[in-house]
């Protein structure tokens, strides 16, 4: 998978929390062009989060198609990102795009991308973007001392990362499931 430069992504799972935070820096080359896009939604009647990495009008494109194939699913996350995925495989043009997404409901996390791939990712914490090497260890040594609830840990970890990574910044969203 090639790492995209320009975002962070985090969700972070913690008992019957899940959180996902995403920074709101878009850059063009090396301008920073906008400091609070909204990267991360509530989809899906609000019971899935998406958030997306890469170019901007790639993951726009990319979010509503995951948006339709989940009401063609009926809210089932794992097959709606199983169809996106193969039309954006298959689709002469959807193969072009480049972005990358993490989308969770109160169950699972899945990181799509345009290589074909639906994982889910290890552990309570998964990250797409420039700084997703920055907020995944800090939120996975949250996540060890314990103390620390998903929303926090989410927010405190892109903190970090927007500390460190030249194209993630400190204008967050971050949105909460409950189960």
């Amino acid at each position: 998978m090639e790492l995209l430069k320009g975002t962070t992504i985090l969700c972070v799972r913690k008992g019957p929390i899940v959180a996902m935070a995403g920074d709101g820096q878009v850059t063009l080359g090396n301008q920073i062009i906008k400091a609070s896009a909204r990267k991360v939604r509530r989809i899906g009647d609000g019971k899935v989060l998406a958030g997306f990495a890469g170019s901007t009008a790639d993951a726009m494109t990319l979010l509503e198609r995951f948006e339709k194939r989940l009401v063609e699913e009926q809210g089932r996350l794992a097959r709606a990102a199983v169809a996106l995925v193969k039309e954006w495989r298959t689709d002469r043009i959807l193969r072009r795009l480049e972005a990358m997404m993490l989308v969770a409901d109160a169950d699972q996390t899945l990181l799509l991308s345009g290589a074909g791939d639906v994982l889910e990712p290890e552990g309570a914490a998964a990250t797409i973007g420039s700084g997703s090497g920055f907020a995944l260890a800090a939120a996975r040594a949250f996540l060890e001392a314990g103390d620390l609830d998903a929303e926090t840990i989410a927010r405190r970890s892109l903190e970090i990362a927007s500390d460190i990574c030249i194209y993630t910044n400190s204008a967050l969203t971050v949105e909460v499931l409950h189960r």
